[in-house]
Protein backbone atom coordinates (compact mmCIF):
# COMPACT_ATOMS: atom_id res chain seq x y z
CA UNK A 1 0.00 0.00 0.00
CA UNK A 2 1.31 3.47 -0.89
CA UNK A 3 2.17 5.41 2.24
CA UNK A 4 3.50 8.82 1.16
CA UNK A 5 2.17 11.76 -0.79
CA UNK A 6 3.72 13.36 -3.88
CA UNK A 7 4.69 16.40 -1.83
CA UNK A 8 6.50 14.30 0.74
CA UNK A 9 8.30 12.43 -2.00
CA UNK A 10 9.37 15.63 -3.72
CA UNK A 11 10.87 16.85 -0.48
CA UNK A 12 13.17 13.85 -0.30
CA UNK A 13 14.52 13.71 -3.81
CA UNK A 14 16.21 15.89 -6.41
CA UNK A 15 14.16 15.72 -9.61
CA UNK A 16 16.45 17.82 -11.76
CA UNK A 17 17.49 16.39 -15.11
CA UNK A 18 21.13 16.46 -14.01
CA UNK A 19 20.32 14.40 -10.92
CA UNK A 20 18.54 11.74 -13.00
CA UNK A 21 21.31 11.49 -15.60
CA UNK A 22 23.97 11.34 -12.91
CA UNK A 23 22.12 8.68 -10.87
CA UNK A 24 21.54 6.56 -13.99
CA UNK A 25 25.22 6.70 -14.95
CA UNK A 26 26.49 6.05 -11.40
CA UNK A 27 24.20 3.02 -11.09
CA UNK A 28 24.64 1.98 -14.72
CA UNK A 29 28.45 1.75 -14.86
CA UNK A 30 28.74 -1.11 -12.32
CA UNK A 31 25.68 -2.85 -13.80
CA UNK A 32 27.10 -2.74 -17.33
CA UNK A 33 30.54 -3.73 -16.06
CA UNK A 34 29.06 -6.70 -14.22
CA UNK A 35 27.22 -7.81 -17.37
CA UNK A 36 30.42 -7.59 -19.44
CA UNK A 37 32.36 -9.52 -16.79
CA UNK A 38 29.65 -12.22 -16.73
CA UNK A 39 29.93 -12.47 -20.53
CA UNK A 40 33.70 -12.88 -20.16
CA UNK A 41 33.26 -15.73 -17.66
CA UNK A 42 31.33 -17.77 -20.24
CA UNK A 43 33.87 -16.92 -22.96
CA UNK A 44 36.70 -18.11 -20.68
CA UNK A 45 35.01 -21.48 -20.12
CA UNK A 46 34.47 -22.04 -23.85
CA UNK A 47 38.01 -21.01 -24.79
CA UNK A 48 39.66 -23.23 -22.17
CA UNK A 49 37.52 -26.30 -22.86
CA UNK A 50 37.93 -25.73 -26.60
CA UNK A 51 41.64 -26.49 -26.30
CA UNK A 52 40.79 -30.05 -25.21
CA UNK A 53 39.33 -31.02 -28.58
CA UNK A 54 36.36 -30.74 -30.90
CA UNK A 55 34.12 -33.16 -28.99
CA UNK A 56 34.78 -31.37 -25.70
CA UNK A 57 34.06 -27.99 -27.28
CA UNK A 58 30.83 -29.23 -28.83
CA UNK A 59 29.80 -30.77 -25.48
CA UNK A 60 30.59 -27.52 -23.66
CA UNK A 61 28.46 -25.52 -26.09
CA UNK A 62 25.53 -27.93 -25.73
CA UNK A 63 25.81 -28.12 -21.94
CA UNK A 64 26.14 -24.36 -21.57
CA UNK A 65 23.11 -23.76 -23.80
CA UNK A 66 21.00 -26.25 -21.85
CA UNK A 67 22.01 -24.84 -18.46
CA UNK A 68 21.64 -21.24 -19.63
CA UNK A 69 18.15 -21.85 -21.03
CA UNK A 70 16.95 -23.17 -17.67
CA UNK A 71 18.87 -20.53 -15.74
CA UNK A 72 17.57 -17.62 -17.80
CA UNK A 73 13.99 -18.78 -17.21
CA UNK A 74 14.61 -18.98 -13.47
CA UNK A 75 16.18 -15.53 -13.50
CA UNK A 76 12.71 -14.16 -14.23
CA UNK A 77 11.72 -14.88 -10.62
CA UNK A 78 14.91 -13.23 -9.34
CA UNK A 79 14.26 -10.20 -11.55
CA UNK A 80 10.73 -9.94 -10.15
CA UNK A 81 12.22 -9.11 -6.75
CA UNK A 82 13.73 -5.86 -8.09
CA UNK A 83 10.53 -3.82 -8.70
CA UNK A 84 8.87 -5.16 -5.54
CA UNK A 85 11.88 -4.20 -3.41
CA UNK A 86 12.45 -0.89 -5.21
CA UNK A 87 8.87 0.25 -4.71
CA UNK A 88 8.92 -0.84 -1.06
CA UNK A 89 12.25 0.93 -0.54
CA UNK A 90 10.88 4.06 -2.22
CA UNK A 91 8.03 4.26 0.27
CA UNK A 92 10.28 3.39 3.22
CA UNK A 93 8.71 -0.01 3.98
CA UNK A 94 11.60 -2.14 5.27
CA UNK A 95 9.34 -5.02 6.27
CA UNK A 96 8.07 -5.35 2.68
CA UNK A 97 11.67 -5.25 1.41
CA UNK A 98 12.65 -8.10 3.76
CA UNK A 99 9.64 -10.21 2.84
CA UNK A 100 10.16 -9.75 -0.91
CA UNK A 101 13.83 -10.77 -0.77
CA UNK A 102 13.10 -13.81 1.39
CA UNK A 103 10.28 -15.04 -0.82
CA UNK A 104 12.39 -14.34 -3.89
CA UNK A 105 14.98 -16.73 -2.47
CA UNK A 106 12.25 -19.25 -1.72
CA UNK A 107 11.00 -19.01 -5.31
CA UNK A 108 14.41 -19.59 -6.92
CA UNK A 109 15.28 -22.43 -4.54
CA UNK A 110 12.02 -24.15 -5.47
CA UNK A 111 12.73 -23.58 -9.16
CA UNK A 112 16.24 -24.99 -8.74
CA UNK A 113 14.81 -28.22 -7.33
CA UNK A 114 12.53 -28.54 -10.38
CA UNK A 115 15.49 -28.24 -12.78
CA UNK A 116 17.57 -30.96 -11.11
CA UNK A 117 15.98 -34.03 -12.81
CA UNK A 118 16.29 -32.44 -16.26
CA UNK A 119 19.95 -31.57 -15.83
CA UNK A 120 20.77 -34.91 -14.17
CA UNK A 121 19.35 -36.74 -17.19
CA UNK A 122 20.90 -34.32 -19.70
CA UNK A 123 22.72 -37.09 -21.58
CA UNK A 124 19.46 -38.92 -22.20
CA UNK A 125 17.73 -35.71 -23.28
CA UNK A 126 20.51 -34.78 -25.70
CA UNK A 127 20.56 -38.29 -27.21
CA UNK A 128 16.79 -38.02 -27.77
CA UNK A 129 17.45 -34.72 -29.58
CA UNK A 130 19.78 -36.48 -32.00
CA UNK A 131 23.16 -35.44 -30.59
CA UNK A 132 26.25 -37.62 -30.99
CA UNK A 133 26.54 -40.18 -28.12
CA UNK A 134 30.10 -39.20 -27.15
CA UNK A 135 29.24 -35.49 -27.13
CA UNK A 136 26.02 -36.11 -25.17
CA UNK A 137 27.96 -38.17 -22.60
CA UNK A 138 30.51 -35.39 -22.09
CA UNK A 139 27.77 -32.77 -21.77
CA UNK A 140 25.92 -34.98 -19.30
CA UNK A 141 29.03 -35.40 -17.13
CA UNK A 142 29.42 -31.60 -17.03
CA UNK A 143 25.78 -30.94 -16.11
CA UNK A 144 25.63 -33.55 -13.33
CA UNK A 145 28.07 -31.32 -11.47
CA UNK A 146 26.92 -27.96 -12.82
CA UNK A 147 23.26 -28.55 -11.87
CA UNK A 148 24.19 -27.56 -8.30
CA UNK A 149 25.23 -24.14 -9.65
CA UNK A 150 21.58 -23.27 -10.20
CA UNK A 151 21.00 -22.62 -6.49
CA UNK A 152 23.85 -20.18 -5.70
CA UNK A 153 23.57 -18.53 -9.13
CA UNK A 154 19.88 -17.67 -8.69
CA UNK A 155 20.30 -16.75 -5.02
CA UNK A 156 23.05 -14.37 -6.12
CA UNK A 157 20.59 -12.82 -8.58
CA UNK A 158 18.05 -12.21 -5.80
CA UNK A 159 20.63 -10.60 -3.50
CA UNK A 160 21.88 -8.55 -6.44
CA UNK A 161 18.34 -7.26 -6.94
CA UNK A 162 18.13 -6.32 -3.25
CA UNK A 163 21.41 -4.38 -3.33
CA UNK A 164 20.49 -2.77 -6.64
CA UNK A 165 17.29 -1.41 -5.16
CA UNK A 166 19.38 0.15 -2.39
CA UNK A 167 21.51 1.65 -5.22
CA UNK A 168 24.58 -0.26 -4.02
CA UNK A 169 25.65 -1.64 -7.40
CA UNK A 170 29.39 -1.14 -6.90
CA UNK A 171 29.79 -4.29 -4.82
CA UNK A 172 28.10 -6.31 -7.57
CA UNK A 173 30.77 -5.26 -10.06
CA UNK A 174 33.61 -6.02 -7.63
CA UNK A 175 32.22 -9.46 -6.85
CA UNK A 176 31.77 -10.26 -10.54
CA UNK A 177 35.38 -9.29 -11.29
CA UNK A 178 36.61 -11.47 -8.41
CA UNK A 179 34.54 -14.34 -9.77
CA UNK A 180 35.87 -13.78 -13.32
CA UNK A 181 39.49 -13.99 -12.15
CA UNK A 182 38.79 -16.94 -9.82
CA UNK A 183 37.01 -18.82 -12.61
CA UNK A 184 39.95 -18.41 -14.99
CA UNK A 185 42.40 -19.62 -12.34
CA UNK A 186 40.27 -22.60 -11.26
CA UNK A 187 39.59 -23.65 -14.86
CA UNK A 188 43.34 -23.59 -15.52
CA UNK A 189 43.93 -25.83 -12.50
CA UNK A 190 41.04 -28.29 -12.79
CA UNK A 191 40.64 -28.60 -16.58
CA UNK A 192 44.34 -29.11 -17.37
CA UNK A 193 45.56 -30.54 -14.03
CA UNK A 194 48.10 -27.96 -12.89
CA UNK A 195 49.64 -27.45 -9.41
CA UNK A 196 49.18 -31.10 -8.48
CA UNK A 197 45.45 -31.23 -9.26
CA UNK A 198 44.10 -34.02 -11.48
CA UNK A 199 43.28 -33.11 -15.11
CA UNK A 200 39.48 -33.38 -15.06
CA UNK A 201 38.73 -31.93 -18.49
CA UNK A 202 35.18 -30.71 -18.98
CA UNK A 203 34.19 -31.90 -15.48
CA UNK A 204 36.90 -29.60 -14.14
CA UNK A 205 35.10 -26.69 -15.81
CA UNK A 206 31.89 -27.72 -14.04
CA UNK A 207 33.67 -27.87 -10.66
CA UNK A 208 35.11 -24.42 -11.30
CA UNK A 209 31.63 -23.11 -12.15
CA UNK A 210 30.19 -24.54 -8.95
CA UNK A 211 32.95 -23.03 -6.81
CA UNK A 212 32.74 -19.53 -8.31
CA UNK A 213 28.92 -19.41 -8.28
CA UNK A 214 28.97 -20.39 -4.63
CA UNK A 215 31.67 -17.80 -4.00
CA UNK A 216 29.60 -15.04 -5.63
CA UNK A 217 26.63 -15.80 -3.35
CA UNK A 218 28.79 -16.07 -0.23
CA UNK A 219 30.50 -12.74 -0.95
CA UNK A 220 27.19 -10.90 -1.33
CA UNK A 221 25.83 -12.63 1.78
CA UNK A 222 28.93 -11.56 3.74
CA UNK A 223 28.64 -7.98 2.46
CA UNK A 224 24.97 -7.74 3.45
CA UNK A 225 25.72 -9.10 6.92
CA UNK A 226 28.81 -6.92 7.40
CA UNK A 227 27.36 -3.55 6.36
CA UNK A 228 25.20 -1.98 9.11
CA UNK A 229 22.69 -0.50 6.66
CA UNK A 230 22.04 -3.74 4.78
CA UNK A 231 22.21 -5.91 7.91
CA UNK A 232 19.46 -3.78 9.48
CA UNK A 233 16.97 -5.21 6.95
CA UNK A 234 17.37 -8.64 8.66
CA UNK A 235 17.00 -10.48 5.35
CA UNK A 236 18.14 -13.83 6.74
CA UNK A 237 16.44 -13.67 10.15
CA UNK A 238 13.69 -16.31 10.41
CA UNK A 239 14.32 -17.23 6.81
CA UNK A 240 12.21 -20.39 7.16
CA UNK A 241 8.98 -18.42 7.82
CA UNK A 242 6.74 -18.36 4.71
CA UNK A 243 4.88 -15.30 3.44
CA UNK A 244 2.50 -16.82 0.93
CA UNK A 245 0.97 -13.57 -0.47
CA UNK A 246 4.44 -12.16 -1.22
CA UNK A 247 5.62 -15.48 -2.70
CA UNK A 248 2.54 -15.42 -4.93
CA UNK A 249 3.38 -11.87 -6.04
CA UNK A 250 6.98 -12.85 -6.87
CA UNK A 251 5.78 -15.79 -8.99
CA UNK A 252 3.00 -13.74 -10.62
CA UNK A 253 5.46 -11.00 -11.65
CA UNK A 254 8.31 -13.38 -12.38
CA UNK A 255 6.60 -15.85 -14.69
CA UNK A 256 5.86 -13.31 -17.47
CA UNK A 257 9.42 -11.97 -17.15
CA UNK A 258 10.78 -15.52 -17.46
CA UNK A 259 8.66 -16.24 -20.54
CA UNK A 260 9.70 -12.94 -22.16
CA UNK A 261 13.41 -13.55 -21.59
CA UNK A 262 13.15 -17.14 -22.83
CA UNK A 263 11.24 -16.03 -25.92
CA UNK A 264 14.05 -13.67 -26.92
CA UNK A 265 16.84 -16.14 -26.13
CA UNK A 266 15.12 -18.90 -28.11
CA UNK A 267 14.65 -16.50 -31.03
CA UNK A 268 18.43 -16.22 -31.39
CA UNK A 269 18.80 -19.98 -31.11
CA UNK A 270 16.37 -20.34 -34.01
CA UNK A 271 18.29 -17.67 -35.91
CA UNK A 272 21.39 -19.88 -35.80
CA UNK A 273 19.35 -22.85 -37.03
CA UNK A 274 18.02 -20.78 -39.95
CA UNK A 275 21.53 -19.63 -40.86
CA UNK A 276 22.73 -23.23 -40.70
CA UNK A 277 20.01 -24.16 -43.22
CA UNK A 278 21.37 -21.53 -45.60
CA UNK A 279 25.03 -22.54 -45.45
CA UNK A 280 28.21 -23.04 -43.41
CA UNK A 281 29.80 -19.74 -44.46
CA UNK A 282 26.60 -17.90 -43.57
CA UNK A 283 26.44 -19.60 -40.15
CA UNK A 284 30.08 -18.73 -39.39
CA UNK A 285 29.52 -15.10 -40.41
CA UNK A 286 26.34 -15.01 -38.33
CA UNK A 287 28.24 -16.26 -35.29
CA UNK A 288 30.81 -13.47 -35.64
CA UNK A 289 28.18 -10.73 -36.02
CA UNK A 290 26.16 -12.15 -33.14
CA UNK A 291 29.21 -11.99 -30.86
CA UNK A 292 29.52 -8.24 -31.41
CA UNK A 293 25.77 -7.72 -31.06
CA UNK A 294 25.83 -9.69 -27.79
CA UNK A 295 28.71 -7.64 -26.37
CA UNK A 296 26.97 -4.38 -27.33
CA UNK A 297 23.73 -5.64 -25.76
CA UNK A 298 25.40 -5.73 -22.33
CA UNK A 299 25.06 -1.91 -22.16
CA UNK A 300 21.25 -1.71 -22.57
CA UNK A 301 20.85 -4.86 -20.48
CA UNK A 302 22.64 -3.16 -17.59
CA UNK A 303 20.72 0.09 -18.15
CA UNK A 304 17.42 -1.83 -18.19
CA UNK A 305 18.16 -2.93 -14.63
CA UNK A 306 18.90 0.70 -13.77
CA UNK A 307 15.50 1.67 -15.23
CA UNK A 308 13.68 -0.93 -13.12
CA UNK A 309 15.36 0.29 -9.93
CA UNK A 310 15.06 4.03 -10.57
CA UNK A 311 11.43 3.84 -11.72
CA UNK A 312 10.52 1.45 -8.90
CA UNK A 313 11.99 3.82 -6.30
CA UNK A 314 10.16 6.81 -7.79
CA UNK A 315 6.90 4.86 -7.90
CA UNK A 316 7.31 3.93 -4.25
CA UNK A 317 7.69 7.64 -3.44
CA UNK A 318 4.53 8.37 -5.48
CA UNK A 319 6.70 10.61 -7.65
CA UNK A 320 5.13 10.64 -11.14
CA UNK A 321 7.53 13.28 -12.46
CA UNK A 322 10.45 11.26 -11.13
CA UNK A 323 9.22 8.17 -12.99
CA UNK A 324 9.01 10.06 -16.28
CA UNK A 325 12.41 11.71 -15.92
CA UNK A 326 14.09 8.48 -14.81
CA UNK A 327 12.71 6.73 -17.90
CA UNK A 328 13.72 9.48 -20.32
CA UNK A 329 17.23 9.73 -18.82
CA UNK A 330 17.85 6.00 -19.25
CA UNK A 331 16.43 6.03 -22.79
CA UNK A 332 18.65 8.95 -23.83
CA UNK A 333 21.78 7.34 -22.35
CA UNK A 334 20.95 3.96 -23.90
CA UNK A 335 20.20 5.39 -27.34
CA UNK A 336 23.37 7.50 -27.19
CA UNK A 337 25.51 4.40 -26.60
CA UNK A 338 23.65 2.53 -29.34
CA UNK A 339 24.22 5.30 -31.89
CA UNK A 340 27.94 5.38 -31.10
CA UNK A 341 28.07 1.59 -31.39
CA UNK A 342 26.16 1.67 -34.68
CA UNK A 343 28.67 4.12 -36.11
CA UNK A 344 31.61 1.95 -35.01
CA UNK A 345 29.98 -1.16 -36.52
CA UNK A 346 29.29 0.63 -39.81
CA UNK A 347 32.76 2.19 -40.15
CA UNK A 348 34.87 -0.78 -39.05
CA UNK A 349 32.75 -3.79 -39.98
CA UNK A 350 35.45 -5.67 -41.88
CA UNK A 351 38.14 -4.92 -39.30
CA UNK A 352 35.88 -6.21 -36.52
CA UNK A 353 35.03 -9.38 -38.44
CA UNK A 354 38.72 -10.07 -39.09
CA UNK A 355 39.34 -10.24 -35.32
CA UNK A 356 37.56 -13.62 -35.26
CA UNK A 357 39.22 -15.09 -38.35
CA UNK A 358 42.54 -16.52 -39.35
CA UNK A 359 42.84 -14.60 -42.62
CA UNK A 360 45.38 -17.14 -43.92
CA UNK A 361 42.71 -19.83 -44.18
CA UNK A 362 41.32 -20.34 -47.73
CA UNK A 363 37.69 -19.78 -46.66
CA UNK A 364 38.42 -16.68 -44.55
CA UNK A 365 37.83 -14.18 -47.36
CA UNK A 366 34.39 -15.65 -48.07
CA UNK A 367 33.34 -15.52 -44.40
CA UNK A 368 34.77 -12.01 -44.03
CA UNK A 369 32.84 -10.76 -47.07
CA UNK A 370 29.59 -12.10 -45.61
CA UNK A 371 30.23 -11.05 -41.99
CA UNK A 372 30.97 -7.39 -42.85
CA UNK A 373 27.43 -6.52 -44.01
CA UNK A 374 25.93 -8.48 -41.09
CA UNK A 375 27.93 -6.38 -38.63
CA UNK A 376 26.62 -3.22 -40.31
CA UNK A 377 23.05 -4.52 -39.83
CA UNK A 378 24.00 -5.38 -36.23
CA UNK A 379 24.47 -1.63 -35.74
CA UNK A 380 20.80 -0.98 -36.46
CA UNK A 381 19.97 -4.18 -34.61
CA UNK A 382 21.54 -2.97 -31.35
CA UNK A 383 19.53 0.27 -31.43
CA UNK A 384 16.11 -1.42 -31.64
CA UNK A 385 17.21 -4.30 -29.40
CA UNK A 386 18.47 -1.82 -26.83
CA UNK A 387 15.29 0.26 -26.80
CA UNK A 388 13.05 -2.78 -26.36
CA UNK A 389 15.23 -4.02 -23.48
CA UNK A 390 15.11 -0.60 -21.83
CA UNK A 391 11.33 -0.34 -22.29
CA UNK A 392 10.86 -3.78 -20.74
CA UNK A 393 12.99 -2.71 -17.76
CA UNK A 394 10.98 0.49 -17.40
CA UNK A 395 7.71 -1.44 -17.35
CA UNK A 396 9.05 -3.84 -14.71
CA UNK A 397 9.68 -0.83 -12.50
CA UNK A 398 5.91 -0.27 -12.59
CA UNK A 399 5.30 -4.01 -11.95
CA UNK A 400 3.77 -4.31 -15.42
CA UNK A 401 4.90 -7.66 -16.86
CA UNK A 402 1.96 -9.60 -18.32
CA UNK A 403 0.92 -7.30 -21.19
CA UNK A 404 4.59 -6.62 -22.08
CA UNK A 405 5.09 -10.39 -22.31
CA UNK A 406 2.29 -10.63 -24.88
CA UNK A 407 3.63 -7.66 -26.85
CA UNK A 408 7.12 -9.16 -26.85
CA UNK A 409 5.94 -12.61 -27.97
CA UNK A 410 3.97 -11.10 -30.85
CA UNK A 411 6.91 -8.89 -31.86
CA UNK A 412 9.60 -11.56 -31.60
CA UNK A 413 7.78 -14.47 -33.18
CA UNK A 414 4.65 -13.41 -35.09
CA UNK A 415 6.50 -10.46 -36.65
CA UNK A 416 10.25 -11.04 -36.32
CA UNK A 417 10.52 -14.76 -37.00
CA UNK A 418 7.93 -14.72 -39.79
CA UNK A 419 9.65 -11.74 -41.45
CA UNK A 420 13.05 -13.42 -41.12
CA UNK A 421 11.82 -16.65 -42.70
CA UNK A 422 10.01 -14.90 -45.57
CA UNK A 423 12.90 -12.55 -46.36
CA UNK A 424 15.49 -15.31 -46.16
CA UNK A 425 13.75 -18.11 -48.07
CA UNK A 426 11.04 -16.47 -50.14
CA UNK A 427 12.48 -13.04 -50.97
CA UNK A 428 15.85 -14.61 -51.75
CA UNK A 429 17.87 -12.50 -49.28
CA UNK A 430 19.41 -15.49 -47.49
CA UNK A 431 21.24 -14.77 -44.24
CA UNK A 432 20.88 -11.00 -44.67
CA UNK A 433 17.12 -11.55 -44.71
CA UNK A 434 17.25 -13.37 -41.36
CA UNK A 435 18.89 -10.33 -39.76
CA UNK A 436 16.53 -7.88 -41.47
CA UNK A 437 13.60 -9.89 -40.18
CA UNK A 438 14.82 -9.81 -36.60
CA UNK A 439 15.49 -6.07 -36.84
CA UNK A 440 11.84 -5.67 -37.90
CA UNK A 441 10.65 -7.82 -34.98
CA UNK A 442 12.77 -6.02 -32.40
CA UNK A 443 11.71 -2.65 -33.83
CA UNK A 444 8.08 -3.72 -33.32
CA UNK A 445 8.93 -4.68 -29.73
CA UNK A 446 10.70 -1.38 -29.06
CA UNK A 447 7.78 0.67 -30.41
CA UNK A 448 5.02 -1.32 -28.70
CA UNK A 449 6.77 -1.58 -25.32
CA UNK A 450 7.74 2.11 -25.25
CA UNK A 451 4.16 3.05 -26.19
CA UNK A 452 2.88 0.76 -23.46
CA UNK A 453 5.13 2.38 -20.85
CA UNK A 454 4.10 5.96 -21.52
CA UNK A 455 0.43 5.01 -21.86
CA UNK A 456 0.62 3.04 -18.60
CA UNK A 457 2.46 5.94 -16.97
CA UNK A 458 -0.30 8.39 -17.93
CA UNK A 459 -2.78 6.17 -16.08
CA UNK A 460 -0.43 5.79 -13.12
CA UNK A 461 0.03 9.56 -12.84
CA UNK A 462 -3.66 9.93 -12.08
CA UNK A 463 -3.48 7.23 -9.39
CA UNK A 464 -0.29 8.66 -7.87
CA UNK A 465 -1.93 12.07 -7.58
CA UNK A 466 -4.68 10.66 -5.35
CA UNK A 467 -4.27 11.13 -1.57
CA UNK A 468 -3.63 8.00 0.55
Amino acid sequence: MLTSTPDQAAGRTDNSWWAHYRASIVLGVPFVGAQLAQFAIHATDVLMVGRLGTSELAAMVLAAQMFFTLFIFGSGFANAVVPIVAQAQGRGDRVAVRRAVRMGMWAVLGYGVLTMPVLWEAETVLRMLGQQPDVAALAGSYLRVALWCMFPALLFMVLRGFLSSLERAGIILYVTIIVLLSNAALCYVFIYGHFGAPALGIVGAAISALVVNTLSFVLLYAYIQYQPQTRSYEIFVRFWRPDWPVLKEVVKLGLPIAVTILAEVSLFTVASLLMGMIGTVELAAHGIALQFASIAFMVPLGLAQVATVRIGLAHGRRDAEGIKRAAIAVLVIGCGFALIGSAVFALFSHELAAMYLDTRRPDAAQVLAYAGPLIVIAGAFQLVDGVQALAAGMLRGLKDTTVPMVLALVSYWAIGFVAAYLLAFHAGLGGIGVWYGFVIGLAAASISLTWRFFRFLSQERKLLALPV
